[in-house]
């Protein structure tokens, strides 16, 4: 499988005790891969699964349903809202 390699721009350094740069070695080599490419996949990962949390959410059919009905109803009017969003803001830049 031949894959286009991206240019690597700039570098990366970490800090890693003995056994744990031992630990990543192990791991690299298990999925055939250098401690450095291996690191940063794993954090690439780790950092796409954190941000999809933070944007994305799936829900059964029925339930998204529930929920696209409720975005279609009709704004309602809090009155503690409507007094704090017409008070003056504290803080003008």
């Amino acid at each position: 499988m031949s894959r286009a390699v991206a240019q690597k721009e700039s570098r990366l350094s970490i800090r890693a005790s003995e056994p744990e740069k031992a630990l990543l070695r192990q791991a690299a080599q298990a999925r055939h891969m250098n401690t450095s490419q291996f690191v940063l996949q794993a954090s690439l990962d780790a950092a796409r699964a954190i941000l999809v949390d933070q944007t994305e959410f799936r829900l059964p059919p029925e339930q998204w349903k529930a929920f696209c009905d409720r975005l279609d109803e009709p704004a309602k009017s809090i009155p503690a809202l409507r007094k704090l969003f017409s008070e003056e803001e504290p803080y003008h830049a």
